[in-house]
This record gives structure tokens, C-alpha cells and sequence, in this order.
């Protein structure tokens, strides 16, 4: 793999930070997590392809949408090693993570409305309020705000 590569298609870990605004640190638990994987120079310095730039943003914006380590992983390990993700790669993944999207933004919109109407409403009513939990009877349908979150 890595007799094709140029020089220029790899990159140290420095500049891998200065190009994603990524501390080096957080590459490094990147790596330890295995959402990226360098290539060893022979002299055991860190090298990474310059396609990991988009591995690692989209770590940041699957982040951002709140998706966990393991679901970043688990999309991401369907890219191929050792040459840069096509168009038709990086497509797949959006279509993947769509339906999880959806489902997150369908629950945000449903909690805004409710913490809207709730928080907002400045009833002080405890006959009116949607939190409102007389005798604890939504504990039997689970733990938490079960107005809000269901």
C-alpha cells in the first residue's frame, strides 16, 4: 500500500491537526479508538492520509449530530482502507445514518414543542402542567421526564 503513495498523500500528525482544528490529542484518541489509522514511517513516526482530513470532520459533524463513538465506527470502518473514499463511499454513509437522523430530529422537534409549551406557558398550574406527576404514576413507564421524552 503504502510503495503507491507520494510523499504529499501522507501527512504528520501536526498538520493532520492544523487541517481538521483537531488537537493533536484528540487525533491520538481517534487513533487509540481506531476511527483513524496511521501508517508508521521507518522511523516509528505517525503518518496519515490526507484522506483521513475527511475522516476526522466526519467525526466532528457526526459528533455535532449526536452520534456516538460506536455508531461513528461502525460507519466508518465501511470506508475502505488505504485509498480515499470515493463520492459513492461517502453516500452510503449518508444514506445509513438518514433514517437515524430523521428519528433524532423528529424527537428534538417533539421535545422543543413540549419544553415550549411547558416551560413557556407560566401556568403555575399543577392541574394544567405536562410535568406534572400526581402519585408518581408515569414511573411505570420508565425513568425520567416521560412527558417530554416520549
Amino acid at each position: 500500500m503504502t510503495s503507491r503513495l507520494r510523499a504529499n498523500d501522507l501527512l504528520p500528525i501536526g498538520e493532520l491537526a492544523r487541517r481538521t482544528g483537531l488537537s493533536v490529542s484528540a487525533i491520538r484518541f481517534y487513533e487509540d479508538k481506531r476511527l483513524v489509522e496511521p501508517i508508521r514511517t521507518s522511523g516509528n513516526q505517525r503518518r496519515f492520509l490526507r484522506s483521513d482530513i475527511r475522516r476526522l470532520s466526519f467525526i466532528l459533524i457526526a459528533q455535532r449530530l449526536g452520534m456516538a463513538l460506536g455508531e461513528i465506527d461502525r460507519e466508518l470502518r465501511k470506508l475502505p482502507q488505504g485509498r480515499t473514499p470515493t463520492a459513492g463511499d461517502w453516500h452510503a454513509i449518508s444514506l445509513s445514518i438518514r433514517g437515524a437522523l430523521d428519528r433524532r430530529i423528529a424527537e428534538l422537534e417533539r421535545m422543543r414543542e413540549k419544553l415550549d409549551g411547558c416551560i413557556g406557558c407560566g401556568c403555575l398550574s399543577l392541574s394544567h402542567c405536562q410535568l406534572y406527576n400526581k402519585d408518581d404514576h408515569l414511573a411505570a413507564e420508565g425513568p425520567g421526564p416521560r412527558k417530554v421524552l416520549s
